[in-house]
């Protein structure tokens, strides 16, 4: 508990900086409360970046990214919220913006029809975005003559999507460059590794943790007010707590798309920001540091981590190696490499979002990119490393005179012994 508190100290000390509370930011972008459906390019303003050390030049890219925008995913998704309300209108229950509200979500739905889960035209766009902003920020890779651009993706659609925009990028910005693209159920078990049965059963530590916050922050009463004309016959006749939840998940995910549809107002802001730290602290139990599972969840990557180090020791040349997956990774590896706070353990989940907010973690098209620069005089010498979370840069876990770059030896060190100690525990 102790060092839980004073974990919590000195993160708090980081984000009063920020000014902000995530209920201010919130407020101000209401689209923050998305979660993992914000639209990558709806973020927080975006920050300089440092210019390469003197003496430095960029040689190196390794690159984790998630998927861009797309349709929810479950099968109940939109229809759940379609099938009650239209129950309650065939009883004659539903008020004027009930209506309206199936309306609009009669007319969602109608998009999804065979496209659950694919990338949409947000996502696309959000990935061209990615990929020509790395060819500006780091010219001195993907602008190289002959660069190699090794390109990796799950099996999934919009994954696979994804990796296409942002090379259809590189070869514009670089038509020297050869690219090679690869998907295969050979490379899941680092892109999209399965879950060992000692952290699924760690894990579930935390459920019944979740349940209570759950408990807490979903509050439908006044909501079902807003839709139904009858409260008794609401009451009795609906799960009011899932209806909210699942009409939250449909209206914070309507940023996926170029539809001019907006169910925000069906929300007070203490509702929405109330709705996101729920799901803000689900995440954390799920994926997170979090204490309820001894902070061992982020080991789900331990393949990830392990490849990404591994490629980094094959480097001869200028090259870059992107690989394309998921935001249930995405969180679990920041949380690995402790960037930023991402790893920082929180046992008061009240005070969660004080410290550790999921928007800035994993957005739609979200990416953690690893910068290796090298002495442009010999090529040999120290090899440093910057890492970007999010195209922002965020300190990681060894000591450094130079953020936001730090000697890729004592890094390496660090996450080699981490990574053994915890095979050597638990596998």
């Amino acid at each position: 508990m102790k060092k839980t508190i004073l974990t919590l100290a000195a993160a708090a000390l980081a984000f009063a900086a920020q000014a902000q509370t995530a209920r201010e930011e919130i407020a101000a972008n209401i689209y923050l409360s998305g979660s993992n459906y914000l639209d990558y390019d709806r973020q927080l303003p975006t920050e300089k970046l440092t210019p390469t050390p003197k003496g430095y030049e960029p040689y190196y890219f390794s690159h984790y990214g998630r998927h861009g925008s797309r349709w929810l995913i479950g099968k109940n998704s939109y229809t759940y919220v379609i099938d009650v309300l239209a129950k309650a209108k065939e009883q004659g229950k539903l008020t004027a913006k009930g209506e309206e509200t199936l309306a609009n979500v009669q007319k969602i739905n109608a998009t999804s029809i065979d496209r659950l889960g694919d990338l949409t035209t947000v996502g696309e766009r959000q990935h061209h975005g990615l990929g020509k902003r790395m060819t500006q920020n780091f010219p001195e890779i993907f602008k190289h003559k002959d660069v190699f651009i090794d390109a990796r993706s799950t099996t999934v659609n919009r994954c696979i999507l994804s990796m296409v925009a942002e090379c259809e990028e590189f070869m514009a910005a670089n038509p020297t460059a050869h690219i090679h693209n690869d998907v295969s159920e050979s490379l899941q078990y680092y892109l999209n590794q399965s879950w060992s049965d000692f952290l699924r059963k760690t894990r579930h530590k935390g459920d019944s943790i979740g349940a209570v916050y759950a408990k807490k922050y979903i509050n439908p009463e006044r909501i079902s007010t807003v839709l139904f004309n009858d409260a008794q016959w609401a009451k009795d006749s609906i799960d009011a707590g899932r209806l909210m939840y699942q009409l939250f998940d449909i209206t914070t995910n309507m940023q996926s798309h170029d539809i001019d549809i907006n169910m925000f107002p069906l929300f007070t802001l203490d509702e929405v920001y109330d709705m996101w730290r729920n799901v803000n602290i689900n995440w954390y139990l799920r994926y997170g540091s979090s204490p309820y599972s001894d902070g061992l969840l982020p080991f789900s990557q331990y393949n990830l981590l392990r490849n990404i180090i591994a490629s980094a020791d094959t480097v001869t040349q200028t090259q870059a190696v992107l690989r394309f997956g998921h935001e249930v990774c995405v969180l679990p590896l920041a949380s690995l490499l402790e960037l930023g706070d991402c790893a920082v353990q929180i046992e008061n989940l009240d005070e969660l979002d004080t410290v550790w907010r999921n928007y800035r973690i994993f957005p739609m098209a979200c990416n953690v990119q690893l910068i290796f620069y090298r002495p442009t005089k010999g090529k040999s010498g120290d090899i440093l490393v910057k890492a970007l979370l999010n195209e922002r840069e965020v300190k990681m876990p060894v000591k450094t005179d130079m953020y936001p770059y730090y000697k890729w030896s004592d890094l390496r060190k660090y996450y080699v012994e981490k990574l053994d100690k915890y095979a050597a525990s638990h596998n």
